[in-house]
């Protein structure tokens, strides 16, 4: 079920929530996999992230502020009113978000240990790429994200609750 219009911030706060458990994911499939030197195709695990790009974002693929003619008014208040035919930010139902799941090519270290099975013919074994430090980091704050989020989401479901109460 869609929701829009007053309640876009349940929209904004669940895209949101969906990125970070996502993330999570993937680093805790990283974290599972530093010390694997070894995967089905016989190479060092490599460590995977994600990508978030927005698709159809009319807003921002359109802008062009130096070439853009907004009409204004003011009201008896010293408000600013819009027309409703000015352009802005509207019909954020066509936004989407895109996760991709990328890998990256980067070496890992390469450690001499000539007694151990996957050693090069010079005793050297090329270890994973993934930095436990890094995606415990990149954890943390994908937790934290996810925290931000879900009070957001837990305050956009309060004022909600609140107007109908009036």
């Amino acid at each position: 079920m869609k929701v829009g219009g007053e309640f876009s911030g349940f929209n904004i706060s669940a895209n949101g929530m969906s990125v970070q458990r996502r993330k999570m994911n993937i680093i805790a499939e990283n974290i599972a996999n530093a010390d694997n030197i070894r995967t089905e195709d016989g190479k060092p695990y490599q460590r995977k992230y994600m990508t978030v790009s927005q698709k159809n974002n009319s807003f921002s693929n359109n802008i062009d502020l130096q070439k853009m003619n907004i009409p204004m008014a003011v009201t008896r208040d010293d408000h600013i009113a819009f027309p409703n035919s000015s352009p802005g930010i509207r019909n954020p139902d066509e936004a989407k978000i895109s996760f991709e799941e990328e890998v990256d090519k980067k070496a890992g270290d390469i450690i001499y240990m000539p007694d151990h099975p996957d050693a090069d013919e010079n005793g050297y074994v090329q270890m994973s790429n993934v930095n436990i430090i890094t995606e415990m980091v990149e954890m943390i704050a994908a937790t934290r994200s996810y925290e931000a989020n879900l009070t957001a989401l837990n305050s956009a479901k309060q004022i909600a609750k609140d107007s109908l109460e009036i």
